[in-house]
């Protein structure tokens, strides 16, 4: 890659791991299933009548807006929300890639390679890490949450790796419209009327620009750089910057928000990384990258957003 598009890479991996704790700023003033509601809500308006539709069935669609959107953005916000850590969030949620391997065998039958073997046992063992190390200090409920809301995002990948479309960009705006609706409700449910009216008429600054950021810098502008950035290389030279996504995640929360993480759990994140460095990033990403047409098979799991 150029390195001028390595810079992009890096800008869009920086937007995605600052995500994490600007998500938990902005849920101190609104509940989370409602901030869910209000940031897919600026994702899908109005570009989802001026973004030409995916190459997929109305079906896949919405099953992939069900499980990559609605089940691993609830999920996550609920994490946040109930304290876990959004340094912490984003090196947990990248656990999605160990199970979309895991999930493609059983489910697509597709047999993984021994390098990706060896790199989901390595992840699955710093997930476990992280996990009893957390679990040592505080509440282990937001960690299994956040598991939840990996395994969502994995659901949603094997989902788009079998209709053959990858997640870009017209199908995070496509399937943006599954989300408020069921979002909205569930929080009229959990949270009452009186609780979702005051909040979305008390809009703190900080909700607006944490709901702007999300749905903008995250969403769009960030999918927007990213899979033209797939559409320039292999996939393969692409997907490892998502590992700095966790790397700026905890790099945020610890000046924003003095969160320090312990050493077993640094440890254990790092186990992790290099776990899902192993079954993510193919040898020819050593290789000079020359701009080709991306191929799907390169691409197990597509990045946060």
């Amino acid at each position: 890659m150029s390195l001028k598009h390595s810079s992009l890479a890096v800008l869009v991996m920086v937007l995605w791991g600052a995500n994490f704790v600007v998500i938990d700023e902005g849920l101190a003033d609104v509940p989370p299933l409602l901030f869910l509601a209000m940031r897919f809500t600026f994702v899908a308006l109005p570009l989802v009548f001026f973004v030409p539709r995916p190459q997929a069935e109305w079906r896949t669609v919405v099953a992939v807006g069900s499980f990559m959107s609605l089940g691993q953005f609830s999920l996550l916000y609920i994490a946040l929300e109930l304290g876990m850590p959004a340094g912490l969030a984003s090196l947990v949620l990248q656990a999605q890639v160990i199970f979309t391997i895991v999930i493609a065998a059983v489910v697509l039958k597709e047999s993984p390679s021994r390098r990706q073997v060896v790199g989901a046992s390595l992840g699955t063992a710093g997930l476990l890490i992280v996990v009893v190390a957390h679990g040592a200090t505080a509440p282990v409920v937001p960690v299994l949450v956040m598991l939840g809301a990996a395994t969502s995002w994995a659901i949603g990948n094997v989902i788009a790796r079998q209709a053959g479309i990858s997640s870009g960009f017209s199908l995070v705006v496509w399937s943006a419209p599954v989300v408020p609706l069921p979002a909205l409700g569930l929080s009229l449910v959990v949270d009452g009327g009186g609780e979702v009216g005051h909040a979305l008429t008390h809009l703190s600054a900080v909700a607006i620009a944490s709901t702007a950021y999300t749905a903008i810098g995250a969403s769009l502008i960030g999918y927007g750089i990213f899979n033209s950035l797939l559409a320039r290389y292999p996939a393969s030279a692409v997907v490892p910057f998502v590992l700095l996504v966790p790397v700026v995640g905890i790099a945020t929360a610890w000046i924003v928000q003095d969160e320090v993480p312990s050493v077993l759990e640094l440890v254990g994140g790092a186990v992790m990384l290099a776990g899902v460095a192993a079954a993510t990033i193919s040898r020819r990403s050593s290789r000079r990258a020359e701009p080709s047409e991306p191929s799907s098979r390169d691409e197990l799991a597509s990045p946060t957003r």
